[in-house]
């Protein structure tokens, strides 16, 4: 885990995976291309429409499948302690996309005996920007129920779990279920139980010697042909490779 001073800078990514974490939220801002993520129990991808929000602390894997280019701004928490409850993956608004555009401009023509204390004051901005417009995401608790369900997901990680069962646990209908999920999380039930299960997948392939098979087993797969499949979708790579390459990293 690495940490740091505010900063704003224009960073590109290669194609190989790579993950780690770090102690300040950090804020990956489109400019060019297309970053694909994956922030703990949550996947997606920064483009022309949408940012992503790395709380601190968490673990997140990344790689960039075309060139690509992006603002990153590492915040220490205390700067912004709310930002850990916002989204992962936000929404760009087209006062959002300008400014972003505007930050970029600004910093290909930043004089460096100035940058410290200007990349602060265009970040603070930023910051008050976002809050301004994801404050009710900000204020809004997650559901008890959903707490719940995430308690037996990660309990029962290893077993086949419908979406019936999942229901039964919070005692709701299938259809009330996935309204609730959709919106506290913003993604189905099943989509969530995948990116768990990818997850812990990726996690003991990164600090276990188990066989690619008990890896399966433990997140739920008894097929090994499924399970490989399944997580070169999700991450870009077999279980194998991915294994090799991230202790190429360490």
């Amino acid at each position: 885990m690495h940490s740091a001073s505010p900063s704003l800078a224009l960073r590109s990514y290669s194609q190989e995976v790579a993950s780690h974490s770090h102690d300040y939220h950090q804020l990956v801002l489109p400019v060019d291309g297309e970053l694909c993520l994956s922030v703990e129990r949550r996947e997606g991808a920064v483009t022309a429409q949408q940012a992503a929000i790395i709380p601190a602390g968490a673990d997140h894997g990344f790689y960039a499948p075309v060139a690509n280019r992006f603002l990153v701004a590492d915040v220490p928490t205390e700067m912004a302690p709310l930002l850990e409850r916002l989204p992962v993956f936000v929404q760009l608004d087209a006062a959002l996309s300008h400014y972003i555009q505007f930050l970029f401009q600004q910093l290909h023509g930043l004089d460096s005996r100035a940058a410290g204390s200007i990349e602060q004051q265009m970040l603070g901005l930023l910051l008050q920007l976002l809050q301004q417009r994801y404050q009710p995401e900000i204020q809004r608790k997650q559901d008890r129920r959903i707490e719940l369900l995430q308690a037996y997901l990660d309990a029962y990680i290893d077993r086949p779990v419908t979406l019936p069962q999942m229901a039964n646990v919070v005692h709701l209908s299938v259809r009330q279920l996935n309204a609730l999920f959709q919106q506290q999380l913003g993604m189905s039930p099943q989509q969530y139980l995948l990116q768990l299960r990818m997850q812990r997948a990726r996690q003991l392939l990164e600090t276990t010697t188990l066989q690619v098979q008990a890896v399966a087993d433990q997140v739920g797969y008894t097929n090994l042909a499924a399970f490989s499949d399944r997580f070169r979708r999700h991450f870009g790579q077999s279980p194998r490779y991915y294994r090799q390459s991230t202790k190429q990293h360490c």
